[in-house]
């Protein structure tokens, strides 16, 4: 446990920000399976719909530092690949 004053602030910020990050994560990660699952579905305007939510999420998380930029940017365009070839099919 803490001793200092400083250091029982700093336990605070902490417990505060991993929270919040938790919950960011959480999001994200359930807007990118609503649209795997849309996909997988073959719903195209849902999977639409569901990845403009999943990109914001995913920019959300990335600007905030949760998860890396590269990693969003990785997953969006997986996603936008996706979505695409189901649109070609």
């Amino acid at each position: 446990m803490p001793s200092s004053r400083s250091a029982k602030k700093s336990l605070r910020q902490n417990e505060a920000t991993r929270l919040r990050n938790r919950s960011t994560k959480s999001n994200m990660r359930t807007q990118i399976r609503k649209v795997r699952e849309a996909i997988a579905a073959g719903e195209v305007e849902t999977s639409v719909s569901e990845f403009r939510l999943a990109s914001k999420q995913l920019a959300k998380a990335a600007s905030s530092g949760v998860i890396h930029a590269n990693s969003a940017a990785r997953t969006k365009s997986r996603l936008s690949k996706a979505i695409k070839s189901l649109k070609t099919a």
